[in-house]
């Protein structure tokens, strides 16, 4: 008897012990959220699939299984129906589901800590004008690279069995440095006192907008094969997948991604207001230069091979936000697999639409993202946050 009241005493010191009710009430919530996310695991993997035979070769859903299995198991079932299957899902497909389910990952859940660290529900890589640095960034790849290194330009390397381009390279490094300086130049503006929602979304407006004047310059002073290029990659699309893209893109994503799941629990305490998180111990400061140098990086990476895609960092983090609550250890994870699922199942539209040509999916997110983003105006009036 003695033993089991120290050892209850022990636990109410340690914060262990909890009201019965509570703690149902909480592991009900646990239990609820991890479900939601298995749910969307899976609905992510079952679109993926079902996506493979869409483009401009149609492959039906039990040709590409054949062709999966023929692959993996040659001697126990039969080739597919056309031989260039295997080509087409394996050299462009795959890839390309692989750039989108990362590009919508990453730009989910830079949305979401940028929304958490600036508490502002509009805050995400697009609307603060940090899509717009980074894709002059790339744009300047595009149209002054070859001027700068001539045929080292195109110099490739092999790394984890794959030819990687210099061409790339250098393109998500300049896109890195221009997407970093658009976020040090926000800090910069509004990180010296208390903003509004919409002074800071108009800030961001302002340092995009001085973005696309440099990017205007480039397309004015660019040749007709370089405007071509720098005009099809800005409206956003993943003409961009290959091997060599999903080389690059993935680490960088995975590490970005990790890195500011890993930041959570200071987002959760930055909810109460900076100064309840400085007494909990949070270095505000750091933790919202970490957030917008990671989100610069994962950004930039992706947009160096797709262009700009916007509205998915606004999209995926409100939608989970809306069906699992505001604890960011579930709403990074949760906004990462839905920012994939939609970018993913954007990027099938925009290849079923006019096939056997093409839409770029940029054009789709602005459709899908602009009537989303009206609902949240609509939302918000008389000052109600979401």
């Amino acid at each position: 008897m003695l033993m089991g009241k120290l050892s209850e005493l022990k636990s109410v010191i340690k914060g262990e012990m909890v009201d019965d009710t509570t703690r149902g009430q909480y592991e009900k919530s646990r239990r609820r959220k991890i479900l939601f996310m298995l749910i969307s695991g899976l609905a992510l993997i079952v679109i993926s699939m079902a996506v493979l035979g869409i483009g401009g070769i149609m492959i039906s859903p039990l040709q590409v299984l054949e062709t999966f299995l023929y692959k993996y198991f040659p001697g126990s079932f039969p080739p597919p129906e056309q031989a260039y299957y295997e080509v087409v899902i394996y050299g462009y497909r795959i890839p390309r589901i692989l750039l989108g389910i990362m590009t919508g990952a990453c730009l989910a859940v830079a949305g979401a800590s940028m929304q958490g660290i600036l508490k502002n529900p509009l805050a995400d890589p697009f609307t603060l004008g940090l899509s717009s640095a980074a894709s002059c960034g790339a744009g300047i790849g595009i149209v002054l690279g070859p001027m700068l290194f001539g045929s080292f330009y195109t110099t490739t390397y092999e790394f984890l069995g794959h030819y990687v381009s210099f061409q790339w390279i250098f393109m998500v490094l300049v896109a890195f440095m221009f997407g970093l300086a658009s976020a040090m130049i926000i800090i910069m503006l509004t990180g010296k006192r208390a903003v509004s929602h919409s002074t800071l979304i108009l800030t961001g407006v302002v340092v995009g907008y001085i973005f696309s004047a440099i990017l205007s310059y480039l397309k004015y002073i660019s040749d007709e094969a370089a405007l071509k290029d720098l005009t099809l990659w800005l409206l956003g699309g993943m003409w961009g997948a290959s091997w060599d893209a999903v080389v690059i893109v993935v680490p960088i994503g995975l590490i970005g991604i990790i890195l500011m799941w890993r930041t959570a629990v200071d987002l959760n305490a930055l909810s109460s207001g900076d100064d309840v998180a400085k007494n909990l111990g949070v270095k505000v400061s750091a933790v919202r230069k970490r957030i917008m140098i990671l989100s610069a990086l994962v950004t930039s990476a992706c947009m160096a091979f797709t262009g700009i895609i916007g509205f998915v960092g606004l999209m995926a983090p409100h939608m989970v936000r809306m069906l699992i609550g505001n604890d960011n250890r579930y709403l990074i994870p949760a906004s990462a697999i839905f920012g994939a699922l939609i970018l993913v199942s954007c990027d099938a539209i925009a290849r079923y639409v006019i096939r056997p040509s093409e839409l770029p999916v940029g054009i789709i997110m602005y459709l899908v993202g602009g009537v989303f983003f009206m609902f949240l105006i609509r939302k918000m009036r008389g000052g109600y946050d979401i």
